[in-house]
């Protein structure tokens, strides 16, 4: 690796490699999305506080060379939260799966966009519970097979995005790992919005998800997101049948509405107003001098 890489600037130098993600995971490839956004953007490594929970996207933060949280199953949002309050002045950034996210977290995430929380989501979205077993998560399609599913999913999943706008969330994207470069700067725009950013990264997972539906491998299921996404502007002018099966992909949803650190603080500001600036004797006037003085 040349040290002008932008990779050896930000992965941990000590960290043993190859990762622990199956070859073909599109996790590296989002990682790699992460970085080269956080680079562009030139913020510091100490600015940034990155959290996750349990599962296979949540390990990156053990990879980066960051400030860096692993913490509970379905927690992230939650310690995220905690972070973000303690410390205002922190890039605070949860990046996790679908499982995390949505099933043990769901309730997390649902609030953290209704108080429009001053964190950037990257949601990793494969299908499935890939590290714990392969279960069927809120995001896998309806009838596809799983650990937890043998005989087919028959509940209907999720559409994150929908469900971030629709909780409150400023700021909405989806892109794929697929398209790299666009999801690397959906993830720039969402570090630099003021309040929740939710960034869905649709991925894939071989292993679990893959071989259980005959997917085909890795190279097959990344290349049939180009025919699954897409644009956002074209979308706008399909029918709901046309769409069957597709997700937009872009910007989704972008709004201007203050985020809660901003309104927390004025409550701490209200109660606890900044202590007067105590003056120098240089400053005092004349007539605040001693009486001896002439």
């Amino acid at each position: 690796m040349q040290k002008s890489d932008v990779t050896h600037k930000y992965l941990r130098p000590r960290m043993n490699f190859p990762n622990v993600w199956c070859p073909g995971c599109g996790i590296g490839i989002v990682l790699g999305a992460f970085i080269r956004a956080v680079d562009r953007l030139q913020i510091p490594k100490d600015d940034i506080a990155l959290v996750s929970g349990i599962g296979c996207t949540a390990r990156i933060p053990a990879y980066v060379d960051f400030n860096t949280l692993h913490t509970t199953h379905g927690r992230p949002l939650a310690f995220a939260t905690g972070v973000k309050l303690s410390n205002p002045k922190l890039k605070v950034v949860v990046i996790s799966g679908d499982g995390d996210l949505l099933a043990i977290g769901g309730n997390h995430f649902i609030h953290a966009c209704r108080r429009n929380m001053d964190i950037t989501v990257i949601l990793v979205n494969n299908y499935i519970y890939g590290m714990t077993g392969g279960q069927y998560s809120p995001a896998t399609p309806i009838g596809k097979r799983a650990a937890t599913a043998p005989h087919l999913t028959i509940e209907p999943p999720f559409d994150t995005c929908d469900l971030a706008k629709s909780s409150g969330a400023s700021f909405v994207a989806r892109s794929t790992v697929y398209h790299a470069a666009q999801l690397s700067t959906l993830i720039e725009k969402g570090l630099q919005k003021t309040g929740m950013s939710v960034v869905e990264a649709m991925s894939n997972c071989e292993t679990q998800y893959g071989r259980t539906n005959r997917e085909g491998t890795a190279v097959r299921m990344i290349q049939a997101q180009k025919d699954t996404a897409v644009p956002v502007s074209k979308a706008k002018k399909m029918t709901p049948e046309e769409m069957q099966g597709k997700y937009a992909i872009g910007t989704l949803h972008n709004i201007e509405r203050p985020g809660y650190v901003e309104q927390y603080q004025k409550i701490i500001d209200k109660f606890n107003p900044p202590e007067k600036k105590v003056e120098t004797t240089e400053e005092l006037s004349k007539d605040q001098k001693e009486p001896n003085e002439s």
